[in-house]
């Protein structure tokens, strides 16, 4: 027999059944199921503190809500399938173990701001989720910027060769990229960690509740101030889905540089077989997929933000039955997330750095030139000036398929007589890279303390 509509007495006739299918949304509300029963048992202590329901009857809603809980924990207790959500197949499950008490359980309390609790307290606990996942790829990429700290690689502007740099300054980009994601997200929760419940429809009650009670028990930092905005809101959502979608842009961008790397136009890299795959019809082949797959959902997340945010768009207070589209949205960028940053962090931990191969490299393509530069800017010439004639030398170089540091010191001086033996160590890859020594810069000592403020940084995750 189909369970009975909690608001089935206002109708005569039942819900058609795809009617009442397409409506439903416990099939992916239900992961919700520890943060509802929590609810409830706030929202019921609640009511007991003001004597709204007696000590006796919350006594026993609690009693029967851990019950429960711990039956789903256990894979003893199934989801109804005929259940319209999470909360209302807790609510009849409550009713059916405990009789008429439980039916009092929604006193003073709305499935709006019900589920507008349930969606911040789950979202707030798998942000969390998220944060520690990110904090073990974060330490991932600096172990791997600090083993790569003295291998010299390029550096590369418009994906053409630009300045020499340590391999390690551009795997600690991402740390710091990864560590901004961090901080989002936990400036998102903050916004969200306000309880709507005690909001009801939208209305508020008449009851005498004390929301702020009840916020406390739920670990929410205060309450959401107006009650429509408190069951119409869904800004936490977009926020952090925008969070989600900045993130897996960086991890994209990262992907991309990954499969560039463990080509063999550049093998500067080469990723452990435990995350590639191969060919079905070519033997030789060794295929980045995990990084790949990474980048094309990375199209998803930003997908779910702009399918909420276009949900969201038109809507009038209060609370629309649209807005239940917020969960499979949320949902499924979370889950993406998580997927994706469980495979990306031992994929660099188990990543090798072709040091040979960076540095070869680096040979070419004159990235030493703006240090041929800066040799004549500290002799006193003006650095544009210094500008042109390395250009004009480079061209020759081109010209005579020469590079920079076999280019004759005669030649040289055929340009400026400032030119001197010592151009030679001064635009030696070395000697580019290790006096770069500014903050944030490409040199090693420089990239050291890069990773160690990294380090101090996850500490306090």
């Amino acid at each position: 027999m189909a369970m009975e509509k909690m608001w089935a007495g206002r109708f005569q006739k039942a819900l058609d059944k795809k009617a009442d299918d397409f409506n439903s949304s416990l099939r992916f509300d239900c992961r919700m199921y520890a943060q509802d029963i929590k609810g409830s048992m706030a929202h019921a202590a609640m009511l007991a503190k003001q004597g709204i329901l007696p000590q006796s009857e919350v006594d026993l809603i609690i009693d029967g809500l851990e019950g429960i809980l711990r039956d789903i924990d256990a894979g003893k207790l199934a989801f109804d399938g005929d259940a319209e959500d999470i909360h209302m197949f807790i609510e009849a499950e409550l009713t059916k173990r405990i009789g008429d008490a439980g039916k009092r359980l929604h006193t003073a309390r709305s499935r709006n701001d019900q589920v507008a609790v349930d969606i911040r307290l789950y979202l707030r606990d798998e942000a969390e989720t998220v944060v520690s996942l990110i904090a073990e790829l974060v330490k991932a990429v600096t172990d791997k910027a600090e083993e790569s700290a003295d291998i010299i690689a390029p550096g590369y502007t418009h994906l053409q060769r630009a300045q020499p740099i340590s391999f390690g300054h551009q795997l600690a980009a991402y740390a710091m990229m990864l560590l901004r994601d961090i901080s989002r997200i936990k400036d998102a929760v903050k916004r969200m960690n306000y309880s709507p419940l005690g909001s009801c429809a939208l209305a508020g009650t008449t009851y005498p509740t004390d929301r702020a009670f009840a916020a406390q028990k739920l670990g929410f930092d205060g309450i959401v101030q107006n009650s429509i905005d408190g069951v119409s809101d869904r800004d936490f959502c977009v926020e952090l889905m925008s969070a989600f979608a900045v993130l897996m842009m960086h991890l994209s961008r990262f992907s991309e540089e990954i499969v560039l790397w463990s080509s063999w136009e550049f093998k500067f890299i080469e990723l452990d077989d435990s995350y590639t795959t191969g060919s079905s019809i070519m033997p030789q082949k060794k295929n980045p997929d995990m990084a790949e797959l990474v980048r094309g959902k990375t199209g998803r997340v930003y997908g779910n933000l702009m399918a909420l945010l276009t949900t969201l768009k038109g809507l009038p207070l209060a609370y629309n039955k649209d807005m239940q589209e917020d969960k499979e949205a949320i949902f499924d960028s979370l889950d993406t997330v998580k997927m994706c940053l469980e495979v990306f962090a031992p994929m660099i931990a188990t990543m090798k750095v072709n040091g040979e191969n960076t540095y070869r490299a680096a040979q070419k393509g004159f990235i030493n030139a703006t240090d041929l530069a800066d040799y004549l800017a500290k002799k006193g010439m003006p650095f544009r000036a210094a500008y042109k004639i390395v250009g004009q030398i480079v061209a020759a170089c081109i010209e005579k398929d020469r590079v920079l540091d076999n280019f004759p010191l005669e030649e040289y001086k055929k340009y400026s007589e400032l030119f001197e033996e010592d151009l030679y160590d001064e635009i030696s890859l070395e000697t580019c890279v290790n006096k770069r020594t500014s903050a944030g810069g490409a040199s090693p000592s420089s990239v050291k303390t890069q990773v160690a403020y990294v380090k101090e940084e996850l500490k306090k995750i």
